[in-house]
């Protein structure tokens, strides 16, 4: 049964922006991220809306660039870090430096702002972050897959969350691919539907 209190919800998105670009590479698509906005806005009161990502030291041009600088002016409120690209031992060309404990901090910090976190990542590093959220009474969705191989969601993260969304299953609504037209609002029953599923015990 989906709970009473869900339109009223405040919730709050947390986009691991590294991780989040792997999974949909991995599926073949890529996210839109106004209509992702959107239809989580559709969820609730929407708190904050975070996207954390890492940006190569001394790049005169960084690819991501433009999408932080529209996510900027677009409703997210970006977090980055300068990170420095170095060479292994095994000669590969690896870049130091995650968001995770950014990420954390601002997680915890908003914990009694909020009834719902929605977090957009498999890493199982955040399972711990997770479990301290909801002893604060906040509910815990994530957001990646299992349809990939191999799945991009640990295990770990995904037994602690209360809800567990495949990423697949928001595609229709939060692909940036033209060939797929998201249905009238007024007709989409998506949210509601999603909202009892994640309610149903598994």
């Amino acid at each position: 049964m989906m709970p009473m209190s869900f339109r009223s919800d405040k919730l709050a998105l947390f986009i691991d922006g590294a991780n989040l670009y792997a999974t949909v590479k991995a599926l073949g698509f890529d996210i839109d991220y106004k209509r992702l906005l959107q239809e989580f806005q559709g969820w609730g009161t929407m708190v904050r809306a975070y996207y954390y990502t890492a940006i190569i030291e001394d790049q005169e041009y960084s690819s991501i660039r433009p999408l932080i600088d529209w996510l900027d002016y677009n409703g997210y409120t970006v977090v980055t870090k300068t990170t420095k690209e170095f060479i292994d031992a095994t000669g590969r060309r690896k870049v130091k430096g995650n968001m995770d404990v950014e990420l954390a901090v601002h997680a915890m910090e908003l914990a009694q702002h909020i009834d719902h976190l929605v977090l957009f990542s498999g890493d199982g590093d955040f399972r711990p972050l997770a479990e301290a959220v909801q002893r604060r009474g906040v509910r815990v969705t994530v957001v990646s897959t299992i349809a990939s191989q191999p799945p991009m969601v640990a295990d770990e993260l995904r037994r602690q969350a209360d809800d567990f969304i495949d990423i697949t299953e928001l595609k229709p609504f939060v692909s940036r691919d033209p060939s797929e037209r998201p249905a009238p609002r007024d007709s989409r029953h998506y949210s509601p539907q999603l909202a009892h599923r994640a309610s149903s015990p598994n």
